[in-house]
């Protein structure tokens, strides 16, 4: 089974925004805080995550990401299992459990996209945390819940339009299919095929995958 890319958002009501002054140097800093995962409860897209597999890959990343500052997080979802840095807006401080529910703080990032973060929440509009992560879904029979397993955290990105349509991003991102490599890497691997396609001549579309099809069969 193939992993896919999922995104949790959470209530943007429920964050709240600190701003510090750290010194004359370097200004003042804004600061979100708030539920940012959330494990053993039903979400609004028909989803539940494991606790104990949840509190393992919280563990991993910060762990690997929040103690080496590397946990950083885009302004809205790409359609990646990555971090593009020039897209960075905030890194994440800390991440505490509090039962089924994962607390984090982050910094808001002198990044352009880090600024557009900050000018939003001081005009007063409000952003949250949505996490994006790969993982297997399980559904048994004619169930609507399926079971994420396997989690990865890839990050917490910062949503600042709350309206923006869960439907439609999920739809983009579950189109797509993630795989482990011989590296241990995930790679795309539908996003791969599909650039091969559009690199080619609507002609050649067919003897491409002719070639294809005829290549796996003899490795069969």
């Amino acid at each position: 089974m193939a992993f896919k890319l999922l995104v949790e958002k959470t209530d943007p009501s429920e964050f709240e925004y600190i701003i510090e002054e750290k010194n004359a140097q370097s200004g003042e800093r804004l600061y979100i805080k708030g539920p940012y995962m959330m494990a053993s409860e039903v979400n609004k897209n028909k989803r539940v995550y494991d606790l104990d597999s949840m509190i393992t890959e919280v563990a991993r990343y910060e762990k690997e990401m929040i103690k080496t500052d590397r946990a950083m997080g885009e302004l809205n979802h790409p359609t990646t299992a990555d971090v593009d840095l020039e897209r960075a807006c905030h890194i994440v401080t800390e991440m505490k459990q509090d039962g089924n529910i994962f607390y984090g703080k982050s910094k808001v990032l002198n990044t352009p996209t880090g600024q557009i973060v900050k000018s939003l929440v001081l005009d007063g509009v409000r952003v949250g945390m949505s996490s994006r992560a790969l993982g297997k879904i399980d559904q048994e029979g004619d169930s609507e819940v399926g079971l994420v397993t396997e989690m990865k955290l890839v990050a917490i990105d910062c949503v600042a339009d709350p309206s923006y349509s869960d439907a439609f991003v999920n739809g983009i991102l579950e189109s797509k299919q993630w795989i482990l490599n011989r590296k241990g890497e995930f790679e795309e691997h539908y996003d791969r095929f599909e650039e091969s396609l559009k690199g080619l001549p609507r002609t050649d579309v067919n003897d491409y995958l002719t070639d294809k099809i005829m290549s796996f069969i003899k490795n069969i």
